[in-house]
């Protein structure tokens, strides 16, 4: 009998705005619940996470503004909502610990990205507090070091 391998996390889409607008202090791994046209649309990467946040409604969480664009072949039979309300699955302490952050000052649900993790989709969701706006420009500032860092690497070893 073949064993079969582990299957590793391909990434799906990544927010790359949340580690600039946000400081991650800590990172959970959450499932979803998809509808099968949104599966079949990730599966082609018709994803949007930039505009998205997660809400805690009644001791669940939730994805609130995650796009999933569907593929005209394979959603005619349904009316698909590309930006419906997605629940998150996270077991109940976490989702515990999550609430008690979140109610303190400052702090807030981001996700991080969406990926595969041994055929489901997996939401990274981090718990976050947002920068001010020097802290941006820092961010900026050492981005900006890091190119010219590698230019000139490139450029001695030519």
């Amino acid at each position: 009998m073949a064993t079969k391998k582990p299957e590793t996390a391909s990434r799906i889409a990544d927010n790359k705005k949340a580690a600039f607008n946000y400081f991650i202090e800590e990172r959970f791994e959450a499932g979803m619940v998809l509808e099968g046209w949104e599966v079949k649309a990730l599966r082609e990467g018709k994803v949007q996470l930039t505009d998205g946040y997660v809400v805690i409604r009644n001791g669940e969480l939730f994805i609130i503004g995650c796009q999933i664009n569907p593929l005209r072949t394979a959603s005619s039979h349904v009316n698909p909502d590309s930006v419906r309300t997605k629940k998150l699955l996270l077991n109940k302490e976490e989702i515990r610990r999550l609430i008690g952050k979140v109610e303190q000052k400052g702090y807030t649900l981001v996700p991080l990205n969406l990926h595969w993790k041994n055929g489901r989709v997996k939401c990274d969701i981090g718990l976050a507090k947002g920068k001010a706006e020097h802290d941006k420009r820092d961010t900026i500032k050492d981005r900006e070091g890091k190119r010219e860092v590698e230019r000139a690497m490139k450029s001695r070893h030519r």
